[in-house]
């Protein structure tokens, strides 16, 4: 148990309880907070963590709150925000979820200004762009969680192929959470090989880089199909973006932050390896890709510019 250590929650709906619950039972925090304009939806999740905490060695404290009940917060995780419905733009869908943002990020900076905050809903980069607009906030206060998910897909999937833990499949995905996030497969390795000589040397066939990044693109919307929604490893990643931060790690992550030239890219959150540490953001590295690689990542960064250039931020 982390003591002293407050993390507030904006949103308490799938994503939102599920990550407060594995905050919890992993021990992160004191204190938990959730808000969300559903008041009692907020109270019943706190209420149900809570009692199932209380037989942990340190029980956290999980509460139902508001605004100023985020006073003091170490970290704000940003959980909030509408689905995209059927024939909906992701234009529209940003439109609808700056809105969102505009009513309720003024309030929670004011009552904590110096909080880390995490970003996790969707469109995860276009939200960190429209939060850092709208808060004011210094850069590296403001994670996107961005393509750390797809990563982890990614190696899950890239695991199984080669018959190895996902901790020795050494490749990421940067770009945009969606449907341009690119994989720079040149590279990529796993253990210290290059990921297709680690296949080619052993006599295993290499698996399509082109299947690999369509499963990326559709995981989310496979387990969409199954079971309705994701919310399981969403809330371990982020459970993990703040436990970096806590413990002041400098892991290197693929997360979604403010670009200032990185690939000729400016004013776009994309996800690039970043350093993460206990002030946040500390440094965005640019790692070495091939020419088409660089390409695919430009145009990432250049559809989603588009798109926030119709909000009007």
């Amino acid at each position: 148990m982390n003591r002293g250590v407050k993390i507030s929650i904006l949103g308490a709906g799938r994503v939102g309880s599920a990550v407060a619950h594995t905050i919890a039972v992993q021990g992160l925090a004191s204190q938990i907070v959730l808000v969300d304009i559903a008041k009692d939806k907020a109270k019943g999740e706190a209420l149900d963590i809570r009692q199932g905490a209380s037989v942990m060695d340190m029980p956290v404290d999980v509460i139902d709150g508001d605004y100023a009940d985020t006073a003091d917060s170490d970290i704000v995780i940003f959980t909030l925000g509408a689905a995209r419905k059927p024939g909906q733009t992701r234009l529209d869908l940003a439109r609808g979820n700056v809105s969102i943002i505009e009513s309720v990020i003024p309030q929670v900076v004011k009552y904590a200004p110096d909080a880390k905050y995490v970003v996790v809903s969707n469109p995860v980069d276009i939200i960190t762009y429209t939060i850092l607009k709208i808060s004011g906030l210094p850069e590296n206060q403001v994670i996107g969680t961005g393509c750390l998910l797809d990563t982890a897909r990614l190696r899950n999937e890239v695991s199984m192929y080669a018959k190895v833990s996902p901790k020795n499949v050494h490749l990421n995905v940067y770009g945009e959470h969606g449907a341009t996030a690119m994989i720079p497969w040149s590279n990529g390795t796993i253990y210290s090989e290059k990921f297709d000589s680690y296949f080619s040397s052993r006599g295993l066939e290499i698996p399509s880089h082109e299947i690999l990044l369509d499963h990326v693109h559709g995981a989310g919307g496979q387990v969409i199909k199954l079971k309705g929604a994701t919310f399981y490893a969403v809330s371990v990643v982020t459970a993990y973006v703040c436990n970096v931060i806590i413990h002041d790690a400098k892991a290197v992550l693929p997360l979604s932050t403010m670009l200032h030239g990185e690939f000729g890219l400016e004013n776009v959150c994309l996800s690039l390896p970043c350093v993460l540490g206990a002030k946040g953001i500390e440094s965005v590295n640019t790692p070495n890709m091939s020419e088409e690689e660089i390409a695919e990542f430009v145009k990432s960064g250049e559809s989603l510019k588009e798109i926030t250039a119709g909000l009007n931020i």
